[in-house]
């Protein structure tokens, strides 16, 4: 049962790494300074979720996953951001990140369904943080839609 649950959350962990990542990789990349700082503040709040995850992976005694998942689906999407980065269209980045956070709260759901007793709060509280992230993104989206 804790290797099972040890692995739901190195699962996670890879992929809130890629989250992380892509978000850092776009700031980088993106020419408007709103988007840039969003997507700075959402990485660091990433950030703060990989650690809480790893520190639970650790209490119960296993290896925390130190790298995202290099062809995973969340890969992918991050992956397609940079098309849209690269093309200079705010409206398709904020599409693409609105599937990138979808598939990321998706994973922390289907988590949660599976884990249980310390291991499943954890989760709880950092899908918590995912969700604010998520939300963010969802009403940028919303705005940019209303005011075109």
């Amino acid at each position: 049962m804790a290797d099972d649950q040890i692995d739901a959350l190195n699962s996670l962990l890879k992929t809130t790494i890629d989250s992380v990542n892509g978000y850092r990789n776009s700031a980088e990349e993106l020419d408007s300074e709103r988007l840039r700082d969003a997507f700075r503040d959402n990485a660091s709040e990433r950030e703060r979720v990989v650690e809480r995850l790893r520190e639970e992976v650790r209490r119960m005694g296993g290896e925390p996953a130190d790298s995202g998942s290099a062809m995973g689906q969340m890969h992918h999407v991050w992956e397609d951001l940079k098309g849209a980065i690269s093309g200079h269209d705010e409206q398709a980045v904020i599409n693409q990140t609105e599937s990138a956070e979808d598939y990321l709260k998706e994973q922390f759901e289907d988590a949660l369904d599976k884990l249980t007793g310390d291991p499943r709060q954890v989760v709880e509280q950092c899908y918590q943080e995912v969700r604010r992230g998520h939300d963010e993104i969802s009403r940028m989206k919303h705005a940019m839609e209303a005011a075109s």
